[in-house]
């Protein structure tokens, strides 16, 4: 996104869609799997259900065919919006935001956003999308007491005060701000769709504003369910995928609700992205989605009983899985994984305990525990020598990226950890070497865990044998994820072993939240992250002056427009977290194991996987990924 001029507005226009249409409507070239449906005339020609203004992309898959994938459980259905990912405006291959949905975006100063869409856009029932569906969100659900008793999603408050709503036609909708919202662009673009317009047409029969109230208590009633407002949110899944009578905009819809052992989407006979060949994508049909323990997830890829699998693949499970390749006719497309460390440690600043609070708070102790941690070695045994060493922070790929961001503070130096621990006052040891805290108790740190990642567990064996040499003991306590956060709210862990940062590939545009101590699940300050979120009513107030710069930093980024003022803004934050060791990083840089059958074509062979920005794999546009039949592969029926 090119930087702003304060004084004008720039546009957005989908440089994916600049590719020139198809002459006309007998060049469109129909999805084979809607013949039945278009004989009968219940479905109406191509050229009638796309845009008049499509995306149009550069590719040339062939139709047909269903991917099978996994899940572990029937809730996780709803993940098909991330990996699938659909959105008003999205990020492309180079990270840069575009117009999808929308057919062209106005932004002034990231305070005044206005929206077109395409011309002739259509639900996947066919119903009409237009501003309508934005009104009906706005007004109707976010700002209704019954449907949201929080009231309108935080990313669209500012200073706590909503945007103005305009609906300029049918067409076009505006949100604007007195001040800047920088965060309303990359939300929306973000892993997790915030749905800021409903299919109004088919919601309405559900909303007490539109419906006999007395009726929908009744059809609630019926269902178990206390009020017509839950039942309108049951109906309104945009999220979870269960109410197969919803309309999308995504590429594919869901078609069977729970309980289950298979659940199917089909295309969406209205999506609104063609190719230079006039088909409309997604290519393939289908995507069926199995449920399986996901213990069992590389063993049925090894078994060939998959299309395509990602989610519930880690790096542990490429040597099953690339044994069974020939076999069993598939790939393994191997993604570095860009997340801040594999292994991060976080030491509780907002610990009740009073030593461990002291101690945690001491920057010594922190590059102390840094500088025992033998990352080599940790490489070697978990990443098979192919990660990075170093701290918690981005990666290279980021434009953001400076090299030292990764090396302060982030060498093997037990000597110099050892020293930093004496110069603390921790000089008395007891028989076994290991040193005692101030009020006698041995430095034995508890190190909580979700116990979810092997490679963590293992990760922490390895470092307990580390910082033995310098006289620290770690003991593991794996426990469930639930538990060990409500642990970690009440200030009641020492340390916590995770993931880093979700977010390592970072732009100017995107939002520094993970930076600043604003979010209670943040291991390393739970509780300066809760009195944020309560805006002083939980938690405790940020009390360290290069953490409360992190806060100061944080309002700077979210009070401009300005994309240079932002870049500083990144810059200054990471310099922080690398000078003052908040989280404890090890190693990063593992590979995503991505299985696919050979034959399923449109995935390149080697990009960066993350949860945030690329949505798992949704940036690279899994509805351009086609079976190859002239590779003499045939798709799966």
């Amino acid at each position: 996104m090119m930087p702003l001029n304060t004084r004008k507005a720039i546009l957005l226009a989908a440089a994916i869609g600049l590719l020139s249409l198809p002459a006309g409507a007998q060049d469109f070239k129909e999805p084979p799997f809607f013949a039945n449906l278009l004989k009968d005339k219940k479905l109406p020609p191509l050229a009638e259900r796309i845009p008049k203004s499509p995306i149009v992309v550069d590719a040339a898959g062939q139709y047909g065919g269903d991917m099978i994938t996994l899940v572990p459980r029937p809730r996780d259905i709803r993940y098909i919006s991330t990996f699938a990912y659909t959105r008003l405006v999205g990020y492309d291959r180079d990270l840069k935001l575009q117009p999808d949905i929308l057919e062209k975006l106005e932004n002034e100063d990231d305070r005044v956003f206005t929206f077109t869409l395409r011309a002739g856009h259509r639900w996947s029932d066919g119903s009409p999308f237009t501003a309508e569906d934005f009104r009906y969100y706005w007004e109707d659900v976010a700002q209704n007491a019954d449907l949201s008793p929080a009231g309108p999603p935080e990313f669209m408050m500012v200073d706590g005060k909503p945007p103005r709503f305009e609906v300029l036609d049918e067409r076009t909708v505006r949100y604007s701000w007195d001040k800047p919202n920088p965060r309303f662009l990359p939300q929306l673009a973000g892993p997790i769709d915030p749905g800021i317009y409903r299919a109004a047409a088919y919601l309405k029969q559900f909303h007490a504003k539109y419906a006999d109230k007395a009726a929908l208590e009744e059809k609630a009633k019926q269902q178990k369910l206390k009020s017509w407002a839950a039942l309108h949110n049951r109906m309104d899944d945009m999220k979870e995928q269960t109410n197969p009578a919803l309309p999308t905009l995504m590429a594919w819809r869901i078609m069977n609700a729970a309980p289950a052992n298979r659940f199917v989407f089909e295309r969406n006979p209205y999506y609104h992205r063609i190719d230079s060949h006039g088909q409309q994508l997604p290519y393939v049909d289908r995507m069926l989605m199995d449920v399986s323990a996901s213990g069992l997830f590389a063993a049925k890829a090894n078994a060939g009983e998959v299309d395509l699998l990602f989610r519930g693949l880690s790096m542990s499970d490429i040597p099953v899985l690339k044994e069974g390749e020939k076999a069993k006719g598939y790939r393994t497309l191997l993604w570095p994984y860009a997340r801040g460390t594999e292994l991060a440690l976080y030491p509780n600043l907002n610990a009740v305990d009073p030593v461990w609070r002291q101690l945690n708070r001491d920057i010594r102790f922190r590059r102390a525990l840094s500088l025992g941690i033998d990352r080599k070695t940790l490489n070697n045994a978990l990443l098979f020598g192919l990660g990075t060493e170093g701290n918690n922070t981005i990666v290279s790929e980021s434009p953001l990226f400076s090299p030292e961001l990764r090396t302060t503070n982030a060498g093997y130096d037990p000597a110099e950890a050892s020293r930093l621990l004496d110069e603390i006052g921790l000089t008395q040891r007891n028989g076994a070497g290991i040193r005692l805290l101030p009020d006698g108790r041995e430095l034995e740190i508890i190190v909580e865990t979700d116990g979810e990642s092997s490679l963590v567990v293992d990760g922490l064996t390895l470092i307990g044998e580390f910082w033995r040499e310098i006289g620290v003991r770690l003991f593991v306590k794996p426990q469930d994820r639930t538990v060990l956060r409500n642990r970690s709210y009440a200030g009641l862990t020492v340390m916590v072993a995770a993931p880093g940062l979700d977010n390592a590939i970072p732009t100017a545009i995107m939002p520094p939240t993970e930076l600043a101590p604003m979010r209670q699940d943040n291991y390393a300050w739970p509780k300066w992250g809760q009195y944020v979120e309560t805006k002083g009513k939980n938690g405790e107030a940020v009390d360290i002056p290069e953490a409360k710069r992190l806060l100061d930093l944080y309002a700077t980024w979210m009070n401009t427009g300005n994309r240079t003022v932002q870049k500083d803004v990144w810059h200054e934050m990471l310099r922080n977290h690398a000078e003052n060791q908040w989280s404890i990083g090890t190693i990063s840089g593992a590979l995503q194991p991505i299985v696919m059958r050979n034959g399923l074509q449109g995935l390149p062979a080697k990009a960066l996987y993350s949860w945030e920005p690329t949505a798992m794999i949704g940036i690279y546009r899994l509805d351009e990924v086609f079976w190859n039949k002239a590779a003499g592969k045939e798709a799966r029926r």
